[in-house]
């Protein structure tokens, strides 16, 4: 496990758009999140290709690839922020240079489709990577929440998961500790299987999902899935995010459907919380690092080991 160090005002925060394309009003909210950050007292530096849009769609694999190389070999830039999520984070796989980040360790974090890049960078290097809130995110987002989030944990280095009136929610009764892994579940899904793959094996696991994007029968399908590539017969506990289906279905219930629970196999805590996910409420969640569920807690998970230093 690789740690990396924290952030100091004053630091340089690279910015880089290693899933969907920077365009159109994205810039004046790119630009508007430049300006919260630099008054906190913040350098920033954009990667070369972040409005870049090669592809109509978004830049290509070796553009971001090399952005996110350049970033990390960079003695300038102290941390990465992914400016908004998208679809094709996985493209840079190939051309990522990870002995390279391994020698150059940073924070580098982002959530949605950045799931892909952070946990494959994790599993490649054993660099922490982090879950939490996209830089343009800060800039559109109704309250500060998210931003105090990074702030809390990457420049104080407060282990806190959330804050005060945050409340988790028993699903199913246990007690675990594991490094923390996962994130959106359509990406974390594409990770079960294949030549990119994840090993879930002792992990906690922590899952949301955009409702407006997945209907509950294709969070099932996602979950069947990661169920028949057995990677819920490898995980320590379950850690459910946010998920505000218009049915009113959840993605607990979905959950329980897949896995048949109450069930002999499945035996390890599941808990839900409403601050990490596609919402205003994004806490900081470390990927690499360990957590601990008790379900007997008021706060029923927290981490247990530095993120930062």
């Amino acid at each position: 496990m690789i740690i990396p160090n924290k952030l100091k005002v004053g630091d340089t925060i690279g910015v880089l758009a290693p899933s969907g394309p920077i365009i159109g009003q994205k810039i004046e909210e790119l630009e508007e999140a430049k300006k919260i950050i630099e008054k906190l007292g913040f350098k920033v530096k954009y990667s070369k290709n972040l409005f870049s849009n090669t592809n109509g769609y978004s830049s290509t694999a070796k553009e971001k690839a090399e952005d996110i190389n350049e970033m990390f070999v960079d003695k300038d830039v102290n941390m990465i922020w992914c400016a908004k999520g998208g679809n094709n984070s996985n493209s840079t796989f190939e051309y990522l240079d990870y002995n390279l980040i391994k020698e150059n360790p940073k924070i580098i974090c982002g959530y949605s489709d950045i799931t892909s890049l952070t946990n494959m960078i994790t599993e490649k290097t054993g660099l922490v990577t982090f879950s939490a809130t996209n830089f343009k995110t800060i800039a559109t987002d109704e309250t500060d929440y998210s931003l105090k989030e990074v702030l809390k944990r990457f420049v104080d280095g407060n282990l806190e998961l959330g804050q005060k009136d945050d409340k988790d929610i028993t699903i199913q009764e246990g007690t675990a500790t594991g490094d923390l892994i996962g994130g959106n579940l359509f990406l974390t899904k594409g990770m079960s299987s294949g030549k990119y793959k994840l090993d879930f094996t002792d992990k906690i696991l922590f899952l949301e999902e955009l409702s407006l994007e997945t209907e509950p029968a294709m969070a099932s399908n996602f979950l069947y899935y990661m169920k028949q590539n057995e990677v819920f017969d490898k995980i320590k506990g379950l850690w459910i995010g946010n998920y505000e289906h218009e049915s009113g279905i959840s993605l607990e219930k979905i959950i329980s459907d897949v896995l048949e629970l109450p069930n002999e196999k499945y035996k390890f805590p599941i808990i839900k919380s409403n601050y990490f996910g596609h919402t205003e409420r994004k806490t900081v969640i470390p990927i690499g690092t360990k957590a601990q569920i008790n379900t007997k807690e008021e706060r029923k998970i927290k981490l247990i080991e530095n993120c930062v230093r």
